[in-house]
């Protein structure tokens, strides 16, 4: 055992140097080597809200050099870190950039639905700030955003157009549809003669579709030969005003009011959430701001650096969970906690006869089918009967989802536990699932101090250097107090799945198959995704050869605007990682201990202050 603590010791260590890595380089990344400041802000705006948001100012700007401003908005149930490839590259040209959590997300504070559309979901009011600064010319400020970010755009641009001297002169919609028509249905020019800029994706999972009188849906992929798009690129003149055919990636000009202003539609061949991490769209957006804004730093957008700050950031996201496991096993050998360990690690049972083998993955695949099956079912049910109590929609979907899941892999487990024959079947106590109320207590205590200490780590790299660890769509990041009580309210849900998974894939269905371990942690992560995966995968080969996915109703509001709901397919993403990982983690941690409670607590705690940290809480 001398040697697993050492090796645990050793494993903390690697974990702290890559923590440490990952701050040092994302922090650099971020602040071009130091050229642009970076500010956390937060403060109360003139609606009484209070608002987070990271502002990057390159150095050389002043009060006698002023530069043009961009805002900057992520999507519906994210935050502002999600918006990093943008910040980054239009700071490092020169750019004032403030990058928003919008009402709701993040760190700033939630506000009801209709206050939403009164101030453009908190963008209007960052717009007002940034023009304040007297370092900003206010002649040049731009705004952009991702998906629900496009939509606070389009806000703003109503709000801006109610004022005297409108602040707003350059839009940049991003995965969202423009302003096409008026209430009454007539195609108009909601945007003035501010220059504006669409990226629509082939295959976005909501937006950018049409449909004729007979009710057929346009894809996405045809969206620029749309009467819709190529109103846009006309300025907002009705089809019947025009015969030219307009095209994607060229800008076009005319005189609006006096002024020449410009559209311009680009249309790559990606997704939705593909959009916020992808260098091509960041290329487009900088020619965009170069060509309307003016840039201070002429810097080809092709030559970007972002991708070097996510995998920094993915460096201390790997540092994050070794650090989980190894600092767990690290204090199995302190007093407190010692009598949790074995003297031996587990080793894995062998299968006895054909039966047990063949029920093995019997069990294994109806616990993939129902995950799959139900992940469908649930989801419009859940989003109806949400109740007020439960601030988050997405959350409790996934909660109420994992829930019946847990349900489901504990009848599995009962029915295993009755059709094993005596002669094989180990005590429960033999299996690791019955557990002492002390030593129960001990699990609970040791799950937190890990958890704890894990997230202390995220905070000190929050606040020395203003960074987290995070993938894509998996983030590890800091998070206001009023997480921790919404967090309480789906832990109990979160806990019946991951605790249920940690005992069925430790106690139940941990079998030699091979002389190799690994092959049976390999196969229960793989089952323990594969329902979600075999949905991704049907969702999105729809999506690739149709245009269409096969899941998501379609939606028409009142000017026709045609939308597809792509949340059900968007949000299998993070499970993708995060439920192959729960039965990694929990695994390296019952060889140690045969407790199965010890991982599937910590995987709760983690997993459950990952998604309430990442998404949107409603009032």
């Amino acid at each position: 055992m001398e040697k697993t603590k050492a090796n645990a010791k050793r494993i903390v260590i690697i974990s702290l140097i890559l923590y440490a890595i990952s701050m040092i380089g994302a922090s650099l990344i971020q602040t071009s080597s130091g050229e642009v400041e970076i500010k956390d802000l937060s403060w109360e705006t003139s609606r009484g809200h209070t608002m987070s948001a990271l502002l990057y100012i390159p150095e050389d700007v002043s009060d006698v050099n002023e530069a043009p401003a961009i805002v900057t908005s992520h999507g519906w149930y994210n935050n502002r870190e999600m918006q990093d490839l943008n910040a980054i590259e239009y700071s490092r040209r020169g750019y004032v950039v403030m990058s928003i959590d919008m009402y709701g997300h993040g760190n700033s504070e939630a506000v009801s639905p209709e206050e939403w559309e009164e101030q453009g979901t908190g963008m209007y009011d960052a717009v007002e700030l940034v023009d304040s600064f007297d370092y900003v010319d206010s002649s040049r400020i731009g705004v952009t955003g991702h998906s629900n970010g496009g939509r606070a755009a389009n806000y703003s641009v109503e709000v801006d157009n109610e004022k005297d001297n409108p602040l707003i002169s350059s839009v940049l919609l991003i995965a969202h549809d423009a302003e096409y028509k008026d209430q009454n249905g007539e195609y108009f020019n909601e945007y003035g003669n501010r220059d504006v800029g669409i990226v629509a994706g082939k295959y976005d999972e909501f937006f950018f579709r049409t449909m004729d009188d007979d009710e057929n849906v346009t894809p996405p992929k045809d969206f620029i030969n749309s009467e819709k798009a190529q109103s846009f690129l006309n300025f907002g003149a009705s089809p019947k005003e025009f015969n030219e055919k307009r095209s994607s990636y060229n800008m076009y000009e005319q005189k609006i009011d006096g002024e020449e202003a410009e559209r311009v539609i680009f249309n790559p061949a990606q997704t939705h959430p593909w959009n916020h991490f992808s260098a091509t769209v960041v290329d487009s957006s900088l020619g965009f701001f170069d060509e309307t804004l003016g840039t201070p730093d002429t810097t080809p957008g092709h030559n970007q650096i972002w991708q070097w700050k996510v995998l920094f950031n993915f460096i201390g996201l790997v540092g994050f969970i070794m650090f989980l496991v190894s600092f767990t096993k690290l204090l199995l050998f302190t007093s407190p906690f010692k009598s949790l360990r074995l003297n031996e690690k587990t080793q894995p049972k062998q299968i006895a006869t054909s039966k047990e083998r063949m029920w093995f993955w019997i069990s294994l695949a109806l616990s993939a089918f129902v995950s799959g099956a139900s992940y469908i079912l649930l989801y419009d049910w859940a989003m109806e009967v949400r109740p007020d109590f439960f601030p988050q929609s997405q959350t409790f979907f996934i909660a109420i989802w994992a829930a019946i899941n847990g349900l489901f892999t504990i009848v599995i487990m009962t029915i295993t536990r009755v059709f094993t024959p005596n002669k094989n079947k180990l005590t429960l106590k033999d299996l690791g699932v019955t557990i002492k109320p002390k030593a129960l207590l001990k699990t609970i205590a040791l799950a937190l101090i890990v958890s704890f200490s894990a997230y202390a780590l995220v905070f000190f790299s929050d606040y020395f250097f203003k960074t987290d660890f995070r993938t894509w769509v998996v983030a590890v990041k800091a998070f206001t107090p009023d997480k921790l009580l919404v967090a309480l309210k789906y832990l109990p849900f979160l806990s019946l799945f991951f605790i249920a998974n940690s005992v069925a894939v430790n106690c139940f269905n941990y079998f030699g198959n091979s002389k190799k371990e690994w092959i049976n942690t390999a196969i229960v992560a793989l089952f323990n995704v594969l329902g979600v995966l075999v949905v991704f995968a049907i969702n999105y080969s729809i999506l690739f050869t149709s245009g269409l996915q096969f899941f998501g109703d379609f939606s028409v509001d009142s000017v026709n605007v045609v939308r597809q709901n792509g949340l059900l397919g968007v949000w299998l993403i993070p499970l993708l990682f995060i439920l192959p990982g729960a039965a990694i983690i929990s695994r390296k941690i019952f060889r140690i201990t045969m407790n199965p409670y010890l991982g599937g607590i910590i995987v709760t705690i983690i997993v459950t202050l990952i998604t309430v940290t990442n998404t949107l809480t409603q009032v």
